[in-house]
């Protein structure tokens, strides 16, 4: 059942890279301010950390059954509900509610597949769970920009609600004898919260997570606007979009995945988040297209380093017993980062230059204090 569980990562993050193009857009069409527009970027994000949070104490109590049933079939509702939007006030409701029941599916299936995946080939297990969300970077953003722009975005928004509403069904079908095998009956994590946030390696993971996040959420605004803006449609966004993904799928299934089980994973993090902040900034000071491009798969190498990095780190530094609730903070920092990303850049009001330096900066900086900071 690992690929099952690998397809619906592959259609959870499909579900959010496919927002990417056309969030922003559909705010303008509604009459969002952009302070509103960012904010309606970052809503999703915001009450996905409510949803990662709670899926993570649910999956260590009860196992990840009925939690990514219930995630999967009230995200698709969810979805159905965007054609019902007609103002920005409309819309930041639907967003809320969207993320808050998003947020249930990932960490119930991340901590399946850790927990299913041997100590020694947990480097190319998480490599191999980086290529189906590298695959939904590739096929999301392309396939949303696509056909928003012939169908529009309720369109789009629709099409991934019925494809969520089958995932539940056949989780239902394919599903239902899986059960995690547990080391220990007890409900409760024998870890406090506290005591997980006190681990070395598992706050450098949550930091690689918002941090990545952050990038995500200037790039969710930042991007589709400029594009926009040069007088390309969101067809060109999704393209831009799906670049980083390709590239990340590439590192995450060719033959230098192996680097992940071999090389620290704090150095591959490190690595990997200096050559986004390396991009973002040449993202803001670039205009043709055609370089665009190379710079945002230049972005999609230090994805593919950076996100197997922290994944690593989370399950070397966590035990079976506590590890959903370690993915659940850890997909809540992901949500975190999104909400801050686009919202900051909504409220001081950058413009595409401002927003990409800034972050590329903050990203360099990270990286240098991930190797910096032993204890």
């Amino acid at each position: 059942m690992h690929f099952f569980i690998y397809i619906i990562i592959f259609f959870s993050f499909f579900d959010l890279f496919s927002q990417l193009p056309i969030m922003s857009p559909f705010a303008e069409s509604l009459g969002a301010t952009p302070f509103v527009t960012g904010l309606v970027v970052g809503m999703y994000s915001l009450s996905n950390t409510i949803g990662n949070i709670v899926s993570g104490f649910l999956t260590d109590r009860k196992g990840p059954f009925y939690i990514l049933i219930i995630g999967l079939f009230s995200t698709s509702i969810s979805l159905f509900l965007y054609q019902f939007a007609s103002d920005p006030i409309g819309l930041l409701v639907i967003r809320f509610l969207h993320g808050l029941v998003a947020g249930l599916i990932v960490p119930a299936a991340f901590t399946y597949s850790a927990n299913k995946t041997s100590k020694d080939k947990r480097g190319k297990g998480v490599a191999l769970s980086g290529a189906f969300v590298g695959l939904a970077a590739i096929v999301g953003p392309a396939t949303s920009g696509i056909l928003a722009s012939k169908q529009g975005e309720v369109f789009v928004l629709g099409m991934t609600g019925s494809i969520m509403l089958v995932l539940s069904i056949l989780s239902l079908v394919l599903l239902r004898k899986i059960a995690i095998e547990r080391e220990d009956k007890v409900a409760s994590s024998p870890y406090s919260v506290r005591s997980i946030f006190q681990q070395n390696g598992i706050i450098k993971s949550f930091a690689g997570a918002f941090f990545l996040m952050f990038s995500q959420g200037v790039l969710a605004y930042m991007l589709p606007l400029k594009v926009l803006h040069l007088g390309f449609d969101t067809k060109t966004s999704g393209l831009l979009l799906s670049t980083f993904g390709f590239v990340a799928i590439l590192v995450f299934i060719l033959p230098i995945n192996r680097i992940f089980d071999r090389v620290k994973p704090v150095y591959t993090l490190a690595f990997g988040m200096c050559i986004m902040g390396i991009s973002m900034l040449l993202l803001g000071h670039t205009d043709p297209l055609s370089i665009l491009y190379v710079w945002m798969a230049l972005y999609g190498i230090g994805f593919a380093f950076l996100f197997p990095s922290i994944n690593s780190l989370l399950i070397d530094s966590s035990e079976q017993s506590y590890r959903g609730k370690a993915y659940g903070y850890f997909y809540a920092f992901f949500s975190i980062g999104v909400v801050v990303g686009s919202s900051i850049t909504g409220f001081l009001e950058l413009d595409s230059t401002g927003g990409f330096t800034l972050t590329g900066v903050i990203l360099i900086t990270v990286s240098i204090l991930a190797l910096a900071w032993r204890k």
